[in-house]
């Protein structure tokens, strides 16, 4: 029997050598990669904690049901970050487990990446600021609120006095009728308290009564050091039995709560309307306008006053007086000033 032999037996077998060359090929091929790998991402980690190009501080709103693609396309477009896929990509490899929420954010001046996410994870959203003036309609505020950027939702109806006037805070995305809901609550809050606090021997039967009287206070002066002597002038004509007389009111029964372009004409206050003070005696049925707390407080804690006229003085405030004789003397002061203006062309 023969025996085959190799001719060269201090020679490798074939198939190892070529084992031993895709083995060098492919640790040469990891070794690449680790290092193209490794170098991605300390490219991607430097651009994620860098400064960014954003120039001056920014509030930025992040619409509801963003997604990271969209929140990055939005802050490359307001400059916050230099490139949104690269935005993108770190994020998803630094950011993370927690998500992005919506909202509207301060960003400020050249914010990194990394605080761009911070914020857009942990931060406060930024508190927008609604001032409403005292004195307007519950029509003129629905008006104002349905006005306001960032809330959201109709704006509901009120009665008239309900709304207290102030500055409310609220989020980019809040409803309007949660604001509404809260003026209406303070107006309720407010009114409990100082009602409470009263002088005694006012003439309100209940606290809606008080409301009413204010919202005519409100229109009838917006000088503070005034409120409390306006309201001891009908306070007192009230205990009287006299007409209140108020101008407001008139213009309030011309226009059912809207706004009088013209000054009021003499037969205006002959005209027989339930919010006519004028004609009517005592106070009208409701409220109108809506008074701010300090008018509220002047009637529930009138100045000590037995006045019981006023006419305004030519200088934005009032002068009072406790006799019609006195009153009359004032008008004409007033009136001869009305003239005066007209000549001068200040008026």
């Amino acid at each position: 029997m023969t025996v085959r032999t190799d001719e060269h037996p201090d020679r490798p077998p074939l198939p190892k050598r070529r084992m031993g060359w895709f083995v060098s090929v492919a640790l040469f091929v990891v070794t690449v990669a680790v290092s193209l790998i490794g170098g991605a991402l300390f490219y991607l980690h430097w651009t994620y904690t860098r400064a960014g190009p954003l120039e001056s501080a920014q509030d930025i709103v992040v619409p509801r049901g963003s997604g990271l693609g969209r929140i990055g396309a939005l802050l490359a477009e307001r400059g916050v970050v230099t490139d949104a896929d690269l935005f993108v990509v770190s994020a998803r490899l630094f950011a993370g487990a927690a998500p992005l929420r919506a909202g509207e954010f301060a960003f400020s001046a050249h914010i990194s990446p990394r605080d761009t996410v911070r914020v857009l994870q942990t931060a406060d959203p930024v508190v927008r600021r609604l001032t409403v003036p005292e004195g307007l309609t519950t029509e003129e505020i629905r008006t104002l609120i349905s006005s306001v950027d960032g809330l959201v939702g109709e704006t509901p109806a009120a009665q008239e006095g309900a709304l207290l006037p102030e500055t409310y805070h609220f989020q980019w995305g809040d409803n309007r009728a949660g604001i509404v809901a809260r003026m209406a609550a303070s107006m309720e809050d407010a009114l409990a308290s100082l009602w409470r606090d009263r002088a005694e021997g006012l003439p309100f039967a209940d606290p809606n009564e008080a409301l009413i009287l204010a919202s005519i206070v409100e229109k009838e002066t917006a000088l503070a050091e005034e409120r409390a002597q306006v309201a001891a002038v009908f306070i007192n004509r009230l205990k009287l039995g006299m007409k209140l007389q108020s101008d407001p009111t008139v213009a309030y029964a011309l226009t059912g709560g809207g706004v009088l372009d013209r000054a009021l004409l003499r037969t205006d206050l002959a005209v027989k309307h339930p919010y006519n003070t004028y004609v009517i005696a005592g106070l009208p049925p409701g409220p109108i306008a809506n008074p701010g707390r300090a008018s509220l407080a002047a009637v529930l804690n009138p100045a000590g006053t037995k006045d019981l006229y006023f006419v305004a003085d030519g200088t934005g405030g009032h002068a009072f007086a406790r006799t019609l004789a006195e009153h009359n003397r004032n008008v004409a002061k007033w009136r001869k000033l009305q003239r005066q203006n007209r000549r001068s062309g200040t008026d």
